[in-house]
């Protein structure tokens, strides 16, 4: 059996409760004590801006990469499943753009498994602009030399002739608010070491992406502002488009530019397959018109043709 506690032990009084300091009372005007608060240095703004990637549903493998290595570029995105391609698609995506709280969307839509067609919409209220991809080259293809830290703020350099329309203009915001890193982003890194560039030739912007490539040596340690000894490599990926129209809203609305010069793919299919079809109609044609030549213009009968029939 255990040994029973003690009589003095067990009629101890227990220790008193340590008491919590009072805090000091604070007024409009500040604190009574005259003792202000410590200062909090870390940053208390946090940026929290995104930029919602999605694509259609049967979107072909080429253009799943594109859209893989996009968002491998935009630290501050948020990438989402695919859609179902439809006339509602504009409803679902604004539902998806309000869920994530997103202030932009990239929409890859791809249509027959080969033409893809980008959106980009500035939510709410728009505007949204509709593009043709063409000129397609991932980083897996070209396999470039250039590469640079994921996550890190790109600079945005765009061609002068940005600023002569206002089309252009309009489509140049919109480009720096989506694939601009917002600055104080929780995922972005705080400098800058790749360049997007947007240059606009034949009414097509193309886009390219360039690491900024700086020696480090102690010889060649490059001063505040000396461009001279830094360097461009290309990292990739590649691609061109082609606006077709810009709307007043997002996925939809008032057309406030139709581009006159566009030509849709099926179009282009539909012309090359006539020009195809074009060589068998002009066989066609020249055997008709050998026929009635030969009608027209009937041999004159041979008057030797039957003068050894006789003999035989």
């Amino acid at each position: 059996m255990g040994k029973k506690r003690k009589h003095e032990e067990a009629s101890k009084a227990p220790k008193e409760e340590e008491v919590a300091q009072e805090r000091p009372k604070r007024t409009l005007l500040g604190w009574k004590d005259g003792e202000a608060p410590k200062e909090d240095n870390s940053p208390t703004f946090r940026n929290k801006e995104k930029v919602l990637v999605t694509c259609s549903r049967r979107i072909n493998h080429r253009y799943r990469h594109l859209m893989v290595n996009i968002v491998s570029l935009l630290p501050h995105c948020k990438k989402e499943s695919k859609i179902e391609s439809r006339a509602s698609k504009g409803s679902t995506l604004n539902e998806l753009i309000e869920f994530w709280n997103c202030s932009g969307c990239l929409f890859l839509e791809c249509r027959k498994q080969k033409d893809l067609y980008l959106w980009m919409v500035k939510s709410p209220g728009g505007p949204s602009v509709k593009f043709l991809v063409n000129a397609v080259h991932t980083m897996e293809e070209l396999k470039l030399t250039g590469n640079h830290l994921k996550g890190s703020r790109p600079i945005l350099t765009f061609s002068s002739n940005f600023d002569n329309e206002p089309r252009w203009k309009l489509v140049k915001e919109i480009i720096t608010q989506i694939f601009g890193t917002p600055k104080d982003h929780r995922k972005a890194k705080p400098f800058h070491d790749h360049v997007y560039v947007f240059s606009i030739v034949d009414d097509h912007i193309w886009f390219r992406n360039y690491q900024i490539l700086v020696p480090h040596n102690e010889t060649d340690k490059v001063d505040r502002g000396g461009l001279d000894k830094m360097s461009l490599v290309e990292v990739g990926p590649r691609f061109c488009l082609n606006t077709i129209k810009i709307f007043g809203g997002t996925f939809g609305g008032p057309t406030l530019y139709e581009n006159p010069y566009y030509v849709s793919p099926n179009q282009i299919r539909a012309m090359a397959k006539r020009k195809k079809a074009g060589k068998y109609t002009k066989k066609l044609k020249a055997k008709m018109r050998r026929k009635l030549h030969e009608e027209a213009n009937p041999l004159e009968p041979d008057e030797f043709a039957d003068l050894w029939k006789g003999e035989e």
